[in-house]
């Protein structure tokens, strides 16, 4: 009788794999290569599901959207040299929106660095700038610490991408006398000091028109049930950024819409207009603000946050709340609840809110677009209807900002999008990667004909793993932001935005086995859209709008909020003033 195959022995890379266990990674998204081949060989025969991507920036993107959907780390994986390099657009992705991350890359073996070995590329110094931390493992029993401290770091206080180089020599390093990896637990948010909130709802107790202002660090935070619990009680008129979307319902009689660039007028108008702007976990970003130095100019602020370096950075805080929002909240409702009803600015604060529901009202988008033409607005206004709860990762463009202001969203966690970074191709391998965070729900990505063929190649994983993403397709034949805003902004001088030659996009996603229809008329969204998601399987809607679309509202780069554009100001339009040192002008569209 034939012996029994002895276990290899456990290396490096074999430790890193039950590390990975350990944490509960249950999938990661990588591509394999010559330096991270024994990191491969460990995963032969695991139980961790590996997914094949067919880009490395797709298994970047793919991971960055399995951790904004859950909460969770998200991991990816890559060889050394140009496998590394093609992370490096979600890395900075991840850091710039706070997403919990933890990237392993191949290296040459520890002899050859610096000699310009083949495929050797100095990934941690290339990605210092854009990761909370970065680890170099020179010897395999530097593995415990590292590993343990990456998942720490990522996870902890404000979220981010941590970077694991590993050598090659040390992924087959002898790891046998390695402990098993421990988790180690991040440590908490502390809460704010007690003078902190007693100042917060002292100056709140004085506003007669105040503003709550929302954002991305709410679901950071897992805070989303305490900042409804808040508006609720305190009947605040309430604004959100683009990140902050689905941390209040559509629905709430407080929620004045998202703010900025292309923010609604009413809360724009709204926050122009207050005396006390209540800042919930948002910093301040230009493209919620405006012209920074007129914004909300006669608002005493209250910043509440925890990330201290965000508190002041851009605009003083007349109160500055550091620590942990949750608790923050539960302190300041009840208190905040009292005087919306009983407080002396009581009556003032309701006429204030009943002015700022009018204008909302006034202002609401209508959707009774004239022509047989696809509308847009209207489109994605009917796809939340179709698909409520479902989860929307887009792409970066116009159908990007047609997302925030027309999808309707129940939790910020089902609203993925590259807010910070504003990366093209980021909305097919994001969903990708929440697919497989929960198989059972209904993804659907929202691209532009621009965005989707900078990953088409993802296609091809959809369909290997049968994943059951639905793809809205909008095709304008243009680079529709850039072509706005070369309409707006510079004259009509039309440079290279010309997507007149795309593909047959329905023939394309046949092509790569993926079922497809199409539309071009009104009349046939709706049974598009019925159709698109009913498919059993991964599917795709190309569909054809005007290429002279815009997206409306706009504020004009160095403009305040107030000064809104809709399209009959088209005509009036005149060129944005010169930016000054103090302001500069945004210059380059998201």
């Amino acid at each position: 009788m034939a012996a029994a195959a002895m276990p290899a022995p456990r290396n490096g890379a074999r430790w890193v794999v039950d590390a990975l266990q350990a944490e509960g990674v249950d999938v990661l998204f990588g591509y394999p290569g010559g330096a991270i081949m024994p990191f491969y060989d460990a995963l032969h025969g695991a139980p961790l599901k590996h997914v094949l991507v067919r880009h490395e920036q797709g298994a970047a993107f793919a991971a960055n959207g399995y951790a904004r959907a859950s909460g969770r780390v998200g991991v990816c994986v890559a060889t050394s040299g140009p496998g590394a390099s093609n992370l490096v657009t979600g890395i900075a992705d991840a850091m710039l929106d706070s997403v919990p991350m933890v990237v392993i890359t191949g290296q040459v073996a520890t002899p050859l660095l610096g000699t310009d070995a083949f495929q050797e590329l100095d990934v941690f110094g290339m990605t210092m700038p854009i990761v909370k931390h970065s680890f170099l493992a020179r010897h395999v029993d530097e593995l415990p610490e590292m590993v343990a401290e990456a998942f720490r770091i990522a996870r902890s206080g404000r979220p981010g991408p941590v970077l694991i180089d590993l050598p090659k020599d040390v992924q087959i390093g002898d790891a046998a006398h390695l402990p098993a990896h421990v988790p180690r637990a991040s440590a908490p948010v502390p809460p704010p000091p007690d003078a902190a909130l007693h100042a917060a709802a002292a100056l709140i107790s004085q506003a007669q028109n105040p503003v709550i202002y929302g954002g991305g660090g709410i679901a950071l935070a897992g805070a989303v049930d305490a900042f409804r619990d808040f508006v609720a009680q305190a009947r605040i008129p309430t604004v959100l950024t683009l990140k902050g979307l689905g941390a209040l319902p559509a629905t709430d009689p407080c929620h004045m819409g998202m703010l900025g660039m292309h923010g609604s007028r009413a809360a724009n108008h709204a926050v122009q207009a207050c005396d006390v702007l209540i800042v919930v976990g948002a910093r301040f970003d230009d493209r919620a603000t405006g012209k920074l130095a007129e914004f909300a100019p006669d608002a005493r602020v209250v910043h509440l946050d925890a990330d201290i370096c965000e508190i002041g950075k851009l605009r003083a805080a007349d109160v500055s709340v550091h620590g942990d929002i949750v608790y923050a909240l539960e302190r300041l409702t009840p208190a905040l609840g009292m005087q919306a009803y009983r407080g002396r600015h009581a009556a003032a604060r309701r006429t204030w809110l009943q002015d700022c529901q009018a204008r909302r009202q006034r202002f609401a988008p209508r959707y009774d677009a004239p022509g047989q033409g696809v509308y847009a607005p209207a489109l994605l206004k009917r796809l939340t209807e179709l698909s409520p709860g479902a989860v929307i990762s887009c792409d970066v463009g116009q159908h990007q900002m047609w997302v925030a202001q027309h999808c309707r969203f129940a939790d910020p966690r089902r609203h993925l999008t590259s807010g910070a970074l504003g990366a093209m191709g980021f909305g097919l391998p994001a969903a990708i990667g929440a697919q497989f965070q929960d198989p059972d729900a209904q993804v659907v990505c929202v691209s532009g004909d621009g965005s989707f063929l900078m990953n088409v190649q993802e296609l091809a994983t959809l369909r290997r793993y049968r994943l059951p993403v639905k793809i809205v397709l909008l095709d304008n034949q243009a680079l529709g932001m850039v072509r706005q805003w070369q309409e707006l902004f510079f004259e009509r001088r039309y440079s290279e935005i010309d997507l007149s030659d795309n593909p047959d996009f329905a023939e394309v996603a046949r092509a790569f086995g993926v079922q497809a229809l199409s539309v071009r008329e009104a009349d046939g969204v709706d049974a598009a859209l019925a159709q698109l998601l009913a498919a059993d399987g991964p599917a795709l809607l190309h569909v054809m709008i005007d290429p002279a679309a815009n997206v409306w509202p706009l504020v004009p780069p160095n403009h305040n909020n107030a000064q809104m554009l809709d399209g009959e100001d088209l005509q009036a339009v005149a060129a944005p003033p010169s930016p000054t040192p103090e302001e500069p002008s945004h210059a380059v569209p998201a």
